[in-house]
């Protein structure tokens, strides 16, 4: 008996199974057109909230500037691919609609139409579950902040051991504050771009600000600086006193920052402009340049935490020359080489000279050319602009005189203005 039950058991199990099979199967056939339908509705209600989705993602980032959210770029990811399943099985419909007969019931070809049947309504149930999903309160956030921005750079001589110097003291947690003082056109911004971009390629946990002091309004102008950077500066923000956004930068550098000063002219005063001074507690940093000795001992009175940049020895400021300047025009005349060593020695070893003149002699091609070139350079009197100082005054005359026609030096005296 127990043989026979169990034997009766599993012909019916057998039998429901085939006969909900075959009944499946049917209701893909039978309900083939009526999901075509329902599908050709609901893609079109899809696409409509993807159109919807994409636009409002759009003024998140182009207007508001804004960074979607993971979940909503994954949603119209695969929005994409569903819409793009659908249309395609929409465009086969009809060579498998023709092969139904008897009122849709039966096909000519029943196993390649029930295949379809079947990918038709999980299309339409994968096209329902995307529609359902779509309801986004928000599509987009505010990013977050980078720890360092990247800035533009060009390849350096002579910097390579001022940077490992400088990178040492920010590693020494007893140093807070470093100057770098030197010239002016020495290369003390170009160090500080350098530190920056190490910051950029490095793992760290700082916050990395970069600011430019000047002369006119220098609190102002990094207070202006640092908000942008850390996501304060706004319309109410152009209405706050000094002190008013002194106490919100404050509040916002709770973390470990290094604050990458530029170009002070006098004594920076760090808590006016609402920046916490470095200590061992908070293992923030700031590093400045300045052209003034005396500026940076202000501001750092232990020499032993500052660096002087000095100009290039002859080797290295002529391997910097001869990069502006190009190796085809050194060799354009048997005299050119030694002429152009000493244009490189009336620039003294100044980066921005050699850089400068180099660039300005790349089209001179004949030796007159390059002995006229030196004949200007030691005449040009820096008593002109005693500001400028006697080491660029006459590089930059000379840079303003290679000038093409007064177009171009109209253009360079207004912008020495701005």
């Amino acid at each position: 008996m127990g043989n026979i039950f169990s034997i009766s058991l599993s012909l019916d199990t057998i039998i429901t199974r085939c006969w909900d099979s075959a009944v499946g199967k049917a209701a893909f056939l039978s309900k083939l057109e009526e999901n075509l339908h329902a599908l050709k509705n609901e893609v079109d209600e899809l696409k409509a909230i993807r159109m919807y989705l994409m636009s409002r993602v759009r003024v998140a980032e182009d207007e508001q500037q804004l960074r979607r959210l993971p979940q909503v770029d994954l949603w119209l990811q695969r929005a994409n691919r569903v819409i793009a399943d659908a249309d395609q099985l929409i465009v086969q419909s009809p060579q498998h609609v023709e092969k139904l007969c008897m009122g849709g019931c039966c096909s000519r070809h029943p196993r390649s139409t029930h295949k379809f049947g079947k990918q038709i309504a999980t299309i339409l149930q994968e096209v329902k579950d995307m529609k359902e999903k779509g309801d986004f309160s928000d599509v987009a956030c505010k990013p977050p902040i980078p720890s360092a921005n990247k800035r533009p750079s060009e390849p350096t001589v002579g910097l390579e051991s001022y940077v490992d110097q400088v990178w040492s003291y920010i590693q020494n947690e007893l140093v807070g504050i470093s100057g770098i003082y030197g010239l002016g056109g020495v290369g003390k911004t170009t160090l500080l771009n350098q530190i920056n971009n190490k910051f950029h390629d490095t793992t760290h946990d700082y916050l990395v600000i970069w600011a430019v002091a000047s002369q006119d309004r220098p609190i102002e102008k990094v207070q202006d600086e640092i908000a942008k950077r850390i996501g304060l500066s706004n319309e109410r923000w152009k209405s706050k006193s000094l002190d008013e956004k002194a106490g919100d930068i404050c509040s916002r550098l709770y973390r470990r920052f290094a604050l990458l000063l530029d170009d002070i002219w006098e004594w920076f005063d760090l808590t006016r402009a609402g920046i916490p001074i470095p200590t061992l507690d908070n293992d923030c940093k700031v590093i400045f340049t300045t052209r003034r000795l005396d500026v940076c001992c202000q501001m750092q009175p232990n020499m032993d935490n500052n660096i002087r940049v000095a100009c290039l020895p002859s080797g290295e400021a002529f391997k910097l020359f001869e990069e502006k300047v190009g190796s085809e025009t050194l060799q354009m005349h048997p005299d050119i080489h030694n002429l152009a060593e000493a244009v490189v020695e009336e620039c003294a070893g100044l980066p921005l000279a050699l850089i400068t003149i180099g660039r300005a002699m790349a089209s001179k091609k004949t030796s007159w050319e390059w002995e006229y070139a030196i004949e200007v350079l030691r005449q040009s009197a820096a008593s002109v602009f005693p500001g400028v100082g006697k080491e660029m005054y006459p590089k930059l005359k000379f840079s303003y005189d290679c000038l093409p026609d007064e177009r171009f030096r109209s253009c360079f005296l207004y912008c020495s203005l701005c």
